[in-house]
């Protein structure tokens, strides 16, 4: 009776699981499919503890639940303290975190399946080991603790402390020979049936390859990185799935896998741009080569708090390009008072939005969707692109390398071929930055010099709060 209630707990988290993910697809439902989803995950993490064959102490509920308690309240305060701009770091530490409980998992049953078939020989007796078992626990080791050390390389990456990407001498050699290393490792503890000594170090040798693996790729495809690894996580606890028939645990693996592997797919798209040239060419590392491929040689104009205000007063269409420095900034939320402010005065207003702006997938949306901004005016680049021709001013807030024309114009330019937010063919361009930086790829911007384009200098905060403030005194 009990194993048939469980069952029933599993089948419905599977259903909220599909339902949540879809609900996710929409700004509106978003927040609903989330709270669906965690509901289904509730209900399975409690039908498994009181539902369970076996007898259980109070000791092991004790720890259960103690563990469950901390980890609530830990990821609680962090979800509610952390910035929006700390959101890809964020994402990054538990999807890493994701991994690592799937290889302790795998080594915690190799430890299981080592002492059965220890007892079994001290009885006298030869134990046949499920050649399945085995692979489903070396390839959970293997993936889990890629994406694990991985993780923290990106963490470390998207908050600044390991601000360059490290070259090694050959390192695509290197990093394909050490991969193969690891799999024939695995492959051999598979066949052999192995021993504790060589989990570990099979486990040491894929933490190794986690950070090897990440550690060249540059900060520009941090966000097509993030999903990567997020997809391997889920891969991790899909085999956890096989290994404990836990359909629950199989579904939701296969889910985040494979959301994670279309959404890797979708970006590399957008950027035009194989997945193996993201992994093995370090896009965004800044070289040296790259750097002269993209100097840019011309004269700016710069615009005043009223020119601006000015421009924007008196135009029919305003399209606004957010890009990370507006995440910085924290200032979404006047960025929206902007938008009111202008349709109050029958100003046309969009968001053009980049498949890969911020520091993770959907970061722009994420963002203005905590300002309440209506959901329908975020347009995505295929469509608004052709709107630019017909916009009287884009207001670029933070953007730089998505909006860059060297993707088109540049053969030597390290974005070259990736699709681009075409603001440039708009009759005003308005650039706002704190300086005249290059961008996360470290290239020039040559758009910055475009005749139609003036620089709005300052903090975007400040700067849009000087706009709406100018704005209403017209």
């Amino acid at each position: 009776m009990k194993q048939h209630l469980l069952e029933i707990c599993y089948l419905i988290g599977s259903v909220t699981f599909i339902m949540g993910l879809k609900m996710m697809g929409n700004a509106k439902t978003a927040r609903n499919g989330n709270l669906i989803g965690a509901v289904g995950m509730t209900l399975a993490i409690f039908g498994t503890i009181f539902l369970h064959d076996g007898e259980v102490s109070g000791m092991v509920y004790g720890m259960i639940f103690g563990a469950i308690a901390l980890g609530t309240i830990i990821g609680w305060i962090t979800a509610k303290k952390v910035q929006m701009t700390k959101m890809p770091e964020l994402v990054s530490m538990f999807n890493g975190m994701g991994g690592a409980c799937a290889a302790l998992i795998s080594l915690i049953e190799f430890t299981h399946l080592q002492h059965s078939i220890h007892t079994a020989a001290e009885s006298g007796m030869e134990m046949l080991v499920p050649i399945g078992t085995l692979i489903a626990i070396i390839a959970g080791l293997v993936i889990g603790s890629v994406s694990f050390s991985g993780s923290v390389i990106a963490f470390l990456k998207l908050n600044g402390t390991m601000n360059k990407p490290v070259r090694l001498p050959a390192y695509n050699i290197l990093n394909n020979v050490f991969m193969l290393g690891v799999l024939v490792f695995g492959a051999y503890i598979v066949m052999s049936g192995g021993n504790m000594m060589l989990a570990y170090l099979l486990f040491a040798a894929a933490l190794l390859y986690g950070i090897l693996f990440t550690i060249p790729i540059g900060g520009a495809d941090m966000p097509v990185v993030i999903s990567l690894l997020n997809s391997f996580t889920g891969l991790a606890a899909a085999f956890g799935g096989f290994l404990y028939g836990n359909k629950i645990m199989l579904t939701g693996g296969i889910l985040v896998g494979s959301a994670g592997t279309l959404l890797t797919l979708v970006m590399c798209k957008a950027m035009n741009r194989p997945l193996s040239n993201v992994i093995f060419g370090a896009f965004g590392a800044g070289s040296a080569g790259a750097a002269a491929g993209s100097a840019v040689k011309g004269t700016t104009k710069e615009a005043s708090v009223s020119d601006v205000a000015v421009l924007m007063n008196y135009s029919k269409k305003v399209v606004i390009v957010p890009g990370y420095g507006l995440a910085v900034a924290q200032a979404q939320h006047v960025i929206h008072e902007l938008e009111l402010l202008l349709e109050e005065r029958g100003v046309e207003v969009k968001y053009a939005i980049h498949p890969v702006a911020g520091r993770m997938p959907g970061h722009m949306n994420v963002l203005l969707a905590e300002s309440n901004v209506d959901y329908g005016k975020l347009v995505e680049m295929d469509d608004i692109n052709p709107e630019f021709a017909t916009t009287d001013v884009v207001l670029i807030v933070g953007a730089n390398d998505v909006v860059n024309p060297a993707a088109k114009t540049n053969p030597a330019s390290p974005i070259y071929g990736m699709p681009i937010l075409e603001a440039e063919n708009a009759k005003n361009i308005i650039i706002n930055k704190r300086s005249m930086n290059a961008g996360y790829a470290g290239i020039d911007n040559e758009l910055f010099y475009n005749p139609k384009a003036s620089m709005f200098f300052g903090d975007a905060k400040k700067a849009l709060t000087d706009l709406v403030a100018e704005l209403k005194t017209m």
